[in-house]
């Protein structure tokens, strides 16, 4: 199935690009996306996931065509 995903601040500098679209297993989870759409890194433990516009866990199941977007918390002031 075919994925979007899109990186957001910081993680879009560490990775060196904003996006892509990833092919992934059926049943795949958001932190899954996060392994093929990075090259194998090791997601950062205060990142933050939205599928399809929707805060959702790491652990969350990912469909064909979703949309996952990795950005990293908010601070406000």
């Amino acid at each position: 199935m075919t994925v979007a995903v899109k990186f957001f601040a910081s993680l879009k500098e560490q990775l060196g690009c904003d996006g892509a679209s990833v092919e992934i297993g059926e049943m795949a989870t958001a932190a899954d996306v996060w392994l093929q759409a990075s090259g194998g890194k090791a997601m950062p433990g205060n990142v933050l996931v939205a599928i399809n516009m929707e805060y959702s866990d790491q652990n969350a199941t990912v469909h064909d065509g979703d949309e996952v977007a990795f950005f990293p918390p908010v601070t406000g002031g």
